[in-house]
């Protein structure tokens, strides 16, 4: 692992309480002998960690993760905002090159909902997956992810696709009521997790995430399909889909397939919705 404290260009200069260097310490010390080489940045503040790492992946030489103590401007699916403070969230994001074209990455957020709810679990916090990209914890978010691509420009004249990707992560940590009520709804968080510093989260976080993604390199979404649906949230339950607030499919919701569709029985039969701009949402 490489470490830097120093903030990136459209950073705020600031003291940052989070140290790189220890989040590289404590995943080289935890002998995860299938990590790899990642670079670890620190800022204190920034606009979006995807913003910026999505502006400088035709320069990186390797795997990079970007940590925000805050956000300004800090963005969810569909251009949401992900409203965070200092201490009300932990947010970062991670670039990372794929040896696959954009389309056979169908299903990544998937993953990635597995490999946190996995590393959690080391914590002693029991969550669930709710399709295509939310972390729940007692049927409230908890944690958002959100995926951006840019093609790998080096690799035109090759023979081997490959695809940068930056995977944006936000973990409520304390999310304070107030701030819950102007976002309109209750918002899980693990705050007992604050007993245990950020580094080491972290730490745990990038580890997990590092073995998911080169696993889904090698093999795709269907080496998560199943523990996925061990997590699935809404499993059994009348749930909706919705276009722009329009409903466009009702049924009783079953899990994901091998390549990371939503399963659901409606009165017509078993669908499969593949993730867009669509939105899952419970009957009740």
């Amino acid at each position: 692992m490489y470490a830097t404290d120093s903030p990136s260009s459209s950073a705020v200069t600031a003291t940052s309480t989070i140290s790189a260097a220890r989040i590289a310490a404590l995943i080289a010390a935890s002998s995860n002998e299938h990590a790899k080489p990642v670079a670890i940045e620190v800022v204190a503040q920034t606009g979006s960690t995807n913003a910026d790492l999505l502006a400088r992946v035709a320069t990186l030489a390797a795997p990079t993760l970007l940590v925000a103590e805050s956000q300004t401007a800090g963005r969810g699916r569909a251009g949401r905002a992900w409203h965070t403070t200092a201490t009300s969230a932990l947010t970062f994001s991670l670039a990372w090159k794929f040896r696959r074209p954009v389309h056979a990455l169908i299903g990544l957020p998937l993953a990635i909902g597995v490999a946190l709810a996995e590393a959690l679990v080391v914590f002693g916090v029991q969550v669930e997956l709710k399709w295509p990209n939310d972390v729940l914890r007692d049927g409230a978010k908890l944690a958002g992810i959100l995926i951006e691509t840019a093609q790998d420009k080096a690799a035109d004249a090759g023979t081997v696709a490959s695809t940068w990707t930056v995977i944006g992560i936000g973990v409520n940590l304390a999310m304070p009521q107030d701030l819950q009520n102007r976002i309109g709804r209750a918002v899980a968080d693990v705050s007992e997790l604050l007993g245990h510093d950020r580094e080491r989260l972290l730490a745990l976080l990038l580890s997990a995430l590092s073995d998911a993604l080169a696993e889904f390199d090698v093999q795709g979404f269907a080496a998560f399909a199943a523990r996925w649906n061990r997590l699935h949230a809404y499993a059994g339950r009348a749930v909706r889909i919705l276009d722009n607030d329009r409903v466009v499919h009702e049924g009783t919701a079953v899990g994901v397939d091998d390549k990371g569709r939503f399963l659901m029985d409606a009165a017509g039969g078993r669908i499969a919705v593949v993730a867009g701009d669509v939105s899952l949402r419970l009957q009740e």
